[in-house]
């Protein structure tokens, strides 16, 4: 076993959850949300975040919308579809109960 893969297969189970959650806060450009990530310490590529977008778009959770920039081509800025907030309900209250779970396990290592 390797503690790399096992640290990439844990934050890639969260991902979707944290993009989603950035998203949630309001529209969002991708690279937005690339320096977003960056700052929390979760790392992603564009070749990871663009096809998770495509997914997640064509699941009906996320809907986008073109803003013309000044500097280059238009922008795609992502936001939350009915559909992707009630998605994101219940992703939320899937990680609270599982984050619940892991800190009740892992609490009682530490009073050990």
């Amino acid at each position: 076993m390797n503690i790399d893969n096992t640290a990439s297969q844990m934050r890639k189970g969260v991902l979707e959850f944290c993009i989603l959650s950035i998203i949630k806060l309001g529209e969002a450009y991708p690279s937005d949300i690339i320096d977003i990530m960056k700052s929390a310490n979760l790392n992603i590529l564009e070749g990871t975040l663009y096809p998770l977008l495509t997914r997640l778009k064509n699941a009906e959770f996320l809907t986008y919308r073109w803003v013309e920039s000044n500097s280059g081509p238009p922008r795609k800025y992502f936001s939350l579809t009915e559909k992707g907030a009630k998605f994101y309900e219940e992703l939320e209250a899937t990680w609270l109960e599982l984050a619940g779970a892991v800190e009740t396990i892992t609490s009682k290592n530490k009073e050990q």
